[in-house]
Parts: C-alpha cells; sequence; structure tokens
C-alpha cells in the first residue's frame, strides 16, 4: 500500500492541473515583435530598435542593439521605419532573424 500511495503522490505532483497548450515549434519561430528603427550600423550589422514585448523570449519591451543574420536584412529598413521582425538568441547574442517595414 506504501508504494501505491508514493506512486500516486508523484504522479500528482509532477503533472501540473492545468497543462498549458503546447506552442509548435515552427509558430514559437515565426513569432514577430514590434519595433520602430532608431539607428543602422551597416559597418558591423547591427540595428538599433526600440521594441516592444518579445514574447518567443520572454522580454519586455525597451530600445537595445541585435546583430542581424544577414547584412541584407538591413536594406529594406531606414531609421524612424516601424517594423516587424524576429529575433532568436544565436550563439548568446540577440539576433534578427527577419525584420520587415510595417505599411
Amino acid at each position: 500500500m506504501k508504494k501505491m500511495f508514493v506512486l500516486i503522490a508523484a504522479l500528482t505532483l509532477s503533472t501540473p492541473l492545468y497543462a498549458q497548450p503546447a506552442v509548435p515549434a515552427a509558430a514559437a519561430a515565426s513569432v514577430m515583435s514590434d519595433g520602430v528603427v532608431r539607428k543602422i550600423d551597416t559597418e558591423n550589422n547591427k540595428i538599433t530598435l526600440k521594441h516592444g514585448p518579445i514574447t518567443n523570449l520572454d522580454m519586455p519591451g525597451m530600445t537595445m542593439v541585435f546583430r542581424v543574420v544577414s547584412p541584407t536584412l538591413l536594406n529594406n529598413v531606414k531609421a524612424g521605419d516601424a517594423v516587424k521582425f524576429h529575433v532568436e538568441r544565436v550563439n548568446g547574442a540577440m539576433t534578427i532573424m527577419d525584420i520587415q517595414p510595417v505599411k
């Protein structure tokens, strides 16, 4: 009887009462955040954005500098543009994977 109680207790503690629905990896990877371009540094492949929350990284809104995965991404935007962007942590650096001006 004692073994059964331990097993039930272990299952109860490890199983949440209200399970959160899983977000598919593809959907999480495509989450776009809102921002405004403050500065573009083409020499160093960096961009400064004032952004809202970045949900896929659980980050609040702020202004910060990001690397870009490809320098060609900087060709589509300029300072002052409202943008939608996707950022990931790549080797510890916050890196913009995609950025599009908002029309």
